[in-house]
């Protein structure tokens, strides 16, 4: 569950960097999603090292999701009957934790299908032109409600799933309890704001 979590926080890191270059305009967001396509380039064939990537984050998904329902089940047989007091300390996002991630899951389908392969994409989805999908899609008063609780949950996931990694991992201690807590706040909120300021630059006419 850690490390399958962390590998996915790190893509989070590297794909909210990529959707901030649609801030410098269509020529250099479309230039960057050219590059996705021929990183590796020529070691490797054109979007092999893309879909490497996607198999990898797949993997991921997978093992994240199997170690879910297996920790799920193993509360259950540990503690068959519920607590009739909520547990004191529990915060709205560790009670959140699951629903949240299958609100992701259900987004990732859709996010694929509207700005990967156009299938559910509003407007005319050209492909090549990622800035143009993008700015098709938070175009729609749907798209943006859709994209926005999606990002939401993603900061509410990342806040207690990076503080719980790294009690599972042996890094959490005691001493660094205020650190950890401190550093899955500002990652939540920075990858939440990142993620968030594209449909709103949109919504606002700044990107357009």
């Amino acid at each position: 569950m850690a490390v399958s979590g962390l590998v996915m926080l790190g893509y989070l890191v590297a794909h909210v960097a990529g959707n901030l270059k649609v801030f410098f305009g269509p020529e250099e967001f479309n230039a960057y999603g050219h590059w996705l396509r021929v990183m590796g380039a020529p070691v490797l064939h054109h979007e092999w090292g893309l879909w490497l990537v996607r198999v990898a984050l797949l993997a991921a998904v997978a093992a994240h999701a199997v170690s879910a329902y297996q920790l799920s089940r193993r509360d259950l047989r540990a503690r068959p009957t519920a607590y009739v007091h909520r547990r004191k300390g529990a915060t709205y996002a560790t009670r959140t934790m699951r629903w949240g991630g299958v609100i992701l899951a259900l987004f990732i389908v859709w996010h694929i299908l509207d700005l990967t392969t156009g299938t559910v994409h509003a407007g005319g989805f050209e492909a090549g032109k990622p800035y143009q999908n993008v700015v098709d899609t938070f175009s729609t008063w749907y798209g943006n409600v859709i994209y926005l609780v999606a990002m939401l949950a993603v900061g509410l996931h990342v806040r207690h799933g990076f503080w719980s990694a790294a009690q599972t991992l042996g890094v959490g201690s005691a001493r660094r309890e205020r650190l950890l807590r401190a550093l899955a706040d500002l990652l939540a909120l920075t990858l939440t704001a990142g993620f968030v300021s594209v449909p709103v630059a949109v919504m606002t006419g700044l990107v357009n």
